[in-house]
């Protein structure tokens, strides 16, 4: 896939088959336009686009962007898109500027004088524009003026799967990863760099990679022990995470610390991904450490269980 980070460079394509949005999560529902794209896109010859924004549009133009938590940064899109069979990855800054170009504009800036579009593909309900104001009927009336065809995944082939961006989140928001997963497609996975702590899992047996995560937008889901895989080094190795506040030992600040099994190297400065398998149970507050060690034996129990399926 070839990625084109703004648009100052980008030539014309010669047979550019196009969709765009912001796809965080490229969740199943997303699978299904892209799979509509590439289909397209090999069945004319053509070579597909995805066209993509980054802040996230919400992150600009909503008052409560503060709250905006996203499934993917953009390196993991890219990865993904990638894996689907994207050709061109266009990556857009958005800015306020960028979001008051019109829809006339946008098709014209945008769709057919710095890429070339020759067939756009789109979901039901895409909109684009200044205030959404374009969409599926507008380009269809407008198509022959345009020089471009426009395709709309049906309503049925989108809410089919029963996803959206939205919906997982809630679900992570509460430790549901099992629907989250489902939706996904994929297991939910965070990454970041391991930093020091407190040190004191290693005092009790359970010595914990702490991890800062790469990007602050990124969504953490809730507070609990979960059984995460551990990609590391090239390596899949399995590992219970614990997501809050240590309220046993009078934390203060939200960890995410992982206990990664059969395991013994200093990592401190390198990266991880975890992958989310499973919620084990709410974070509590224990009497004392033999009480909270005590229980992460069974943790550790349950979690490699869950892991061996």
């Amino acid at each position: 896939m070839i990625i084109h980070r703004g648009l100052d460079d980008l030539q014309p394509l010669a047979n550019a088959v196009v969709t765009s949005g912001t796809f965080d999560g490229v969740h199943r529902g997303h699978q299904t336009i892209l799979s509509r794209l590439t289909e397209v896109a090999k069945s004319s010859g053509g070579e597909s686009v995805l066209i993509t924004y980054w802040p996230h549009p919400r992150t600009v133009v909503s008052n409560d962007s503060q709250n905006l938590k996203l499934l993917t940064t953009l390196e993991e899109k890219i990865d993904l898109l990638d894996q689907a069979g994207v050709d061109h990855l266009v990556v857009i800054p958005f800015t306020r500027s960028f979001s008051q170009l019109t829809s006339e504009e946008y098709i014209r800036q945008i769709l057919i004088d710095k890429i070339g579009t020759r067939k756009l593909v789109i979901g039901y309900d895409h909109r684009f524009g200044r205030d959404r104001e374009g969409g599926f009927d507008y380009i269809k009336a407008h198509q022959q003026e345009y020089g471009f065809e426009v395709e709309e995944i049906p309503r049925q082939d989108v809410e089919a799967v029963g996803v959206s961006s939205s919906k997982i989140r809630a679900a992570l928001n509460e430790g549901n990863v099992h629907t989250a997963n489902l939706f996904l497609g994929r297991a939910y996975t965070l990454t970041g760099t391991i930093v020091k702590g407190q040190q004191l899992g290693r005092t009790i047996g359970f010595p914990t990679a702490n991890m800062q995560v790469d990007d602050p937008v990124k969504l953490i889901p809730a507070n609990g022990v979960y059984a995460v895989d551990v990609l590391y080094a090239g390596q899949t190795l399995g590992g219970m995470l614990n997501i809050g506040f240590r309220p046993t030992v009078a934390g203060t600040n939200q960890t995410i610390e992982t206990y990664i099994f059969d395991f013994d190297k200093d990592i401190y400065g390198e990266h991880l991904t975890l992958k989310f398998r499973e919620f084990l149970r709410p974070e509590q507050k224990f009497d004392g450490l033999p009480a909270l060690v005590a229980q992460l034996k069974r943790d550790e129990e349950s979690a490699r269980q869950v892991l061996s399926r």
